[in-house]
């Protein structure tokens, strides 16, 4: 399988793409969202995927559908210790012109060079690669902390899926929204979201998120129903984020589609209201998104300064 895709770099059926939040943090000029909330070095961090096909034709999306159709039969798959090689260098192609960059500092550049963080997270439905769970115990081998996000209509899969933190996208309360504004491919696929939380909530030791798009007039709505719909799963966190009118999307939806960050966080209240165990609502403007949590502590215990994780590291600096 090829990846088709001119903004991604890829070899075979992996595929890389720099985030901006990257580039920013190289030039130290802000950090990501993650990096605030659960400790994510977003210089160090590659966004990828090891399957460019998804299973559902988000109105949100900022990819575009053509080429996204998931029939996968006769791919020759990589395994997964030839993703994490490709992925690693990928990243280290994207990043490379950063060197000569005047406001990189070389040590910022040297550090970006030994990523520490994946995300899971680029183009398609990550479930769909047939070795996720072992790619993702190849990431944790090299010292690589791994965020997966998935759309949750493979939850056998996730069930044997332990990422450093899971990642599953909930953009509708009930089934008729679930329609509309993620079209899926599959027949069962609301019901294997369903099936998902349930998987979700069996999870001891992963760390979960459930992730929302808010989209102005056509998911915006019934907090309660989230609420009750989030609570199946009984997630650590819940992370509502407002649509970006970007890429593909905007010739599905209208700007006016897209929130503002104080309606975003405006929603989220609401919602907690109803989740009274979520004692904690933030925000972070930039990137017009809202965290429940249950503590006000969220970082992932081993990305803390001075842990084990960051004594390990090749290029820590003095």
């Amino acid at each position: 399988m090829q990846v088709d895709s001119p903004n991604y770099h890829n070899e075979n059926h992996t595929a890389a793409q720099t985030c901006g939040w990257t580039a920013n943090a190289l030039r130290g000029e802000g950090k990501c969202y993650k990096n605030i909330w659960y400790g994510i070095e977003s210089h160090r961090c590659i966004q990828m995927t090891p399957v460019v096909r998804c299973n559902e034709r988000c109105v949100f999306c900022w990819r575009d559908h053509n080429g996204h159709a998931y029939e996968l039969d006769g791919v020759e798959w990589d395994d997964p210790e030839a993703v994490v090689d490709a992925s690693i260098r990928l990243q280290k192609k994207l990043l490379s012109g950063f060197g000569g960059n005047d406001k990189v500092p070389r040590s910022a550049f040297d550090e970006a060079m030994e990523p520490r963080h994946v995300a899971i997270s680029l183009d398609g439905e990550p479930s769909l690669y047939p070795y996720l769970p072992e790619l993702i115990e190849a990431f944790h081998d090299r010292d690589i902390t791994t965020f997966l996000v998935s759309n949750g209509t493979r939850p056998a899969v996730l069930r044997e899926c332990d990422p450093t933190q899971l990642y599953v996208s909930v953009d509708a309360p009930e089934r008729w929204t679930f329609d509309q504004v993620v079209k899926a491919m599959e027949d069962d696929a609301w019901e294997k979201l369903v099936e998902t939380m349930d998987v979700l909530a069996a999870k001891d030791e992963t760390r979960t998120v459930l992730r929302t798009t808010l989209i102005d007039g056509e998911n915006m709505r019934d907090p309660d129903w989230y609420a009750a719909f989030y609570q199946r799963a009984d997630p650590d966190f819940v992370e509502l984020k407002a649509y970006m009118h970007v890429g593909h999307s905007r010739g599905r939806l209208d700007r006016s589609s897209m929130p503002e960050h104080e309606d975003v966080m405006e929603f989220a209240n609401a919602v907690a209201t109803h989740m009274p165990e979520f004692t904690e609502v933030k925000g972070v403007p930039p990137s017009r998104v809202a965290l429940l949590s249950k503590t006000e502590d969220t970082w992932v215990p081993k990305l803390k300064k001075d842990s084990e994780f960051w004594e390990r590291d090749p290029v820590a600096s003095d």
